[in-house]
């Protein structure tokens, strides 16, 4: 049974030919490479023109075995910043910053709930803390995520791609709608627009929520 990889998600598909669009990230069947044996992948996708036909072999003739192509090894990093972001993409840098934000999200909406609902000012402060944690978490969560995005994905523009950038814009708005408006008003939770406040934090948790299910999608290609 052949096996062809997603070029963009690393997706491994089992077939005679490639599927008609990859299950994981939804990249077009060009965007497989069939791999060898030995679990390389050739040069060129499945999408694209092969090159030309081989000899035909003539009867007694020996020919030598040619090695199955390999993609060409990543150029070492000339800079400081190159190695960085290699260093971070190598070693998970998104998937383990963005663990802080989504632990302390759900903490954070539960306890202005709590806070709406029972009046509790050390309710709305304890929310209001945790919600600063994701504040300051977020810019290395956003740019390890684009960092991955580019070096691992190829900078997809599928519309798995475009709902997880959707969410994490939507979570980040949110997130910084209610900070700032906590300390333009500390007593909103207690006033008539209350229900606005726990609203947009509600987006906030939903926004996150999608984002890390993409998220694990990707990584666990399920």
């Amino acid at each position: 049974m052949k096996k062809w990889q997603c070029t963009v998600c690393k997706y491994i598909h089992e077939g005679d030919e490639p599927p008609e669009k990859c299950p994981i990230c939804g990249v077009p069947a060009s965007k497989f490479v069939l791999l060898e044996e030995d679990g390389q992948a050739p040069a060129k996708p499945a999408g694209e023109k092969a090159g030309p036909k081989p000899e035909k072999k003539v009867a007694g003739a020996k020919t030598a075995a040619k090695p199955s192509p390999k993609p060409a090894p990543e150029p070492p990093p000339k800079t400081a910043y190159e190695k960085l972001t290699r260093f971070m993409v190598k070693h998970h840098a998104h998937p383990v910053s963005v663990h802080m934000p989504n632990g302390l999200v759900p903490v954070s909406v539960v306890l202005f709930i709590l806070a709406w609902l029972s009046g509790s000012s050390l309710f709305v402060k304890a929310g209001f803390i945790n919600l600063v944690f994701v504040v300051l978490s977020l810019p290395l969560v956003l740019y390890s995520g684009v960092l991955e995005w580019k070096k691992k994905y190829n900078a997809g523009l599928t519309p798995i791609f475009k709902i997880k950038i959707l969410a994490a814009a939507t979570t980040t708005t949110a997130c910084l709608i209610s900070v700032i408006w906590y300390l333009i008003d500390p007593s909103v939770l207690a006033s008539p627009k209350a229900w606005v406040f726990v609203l947009v934090n509600l987006v906030m948790l939903a926004a996150a929520g999608i984002a890390g299910h993409i998220g694990g999608k990707l990584v666990f290609k399920d």
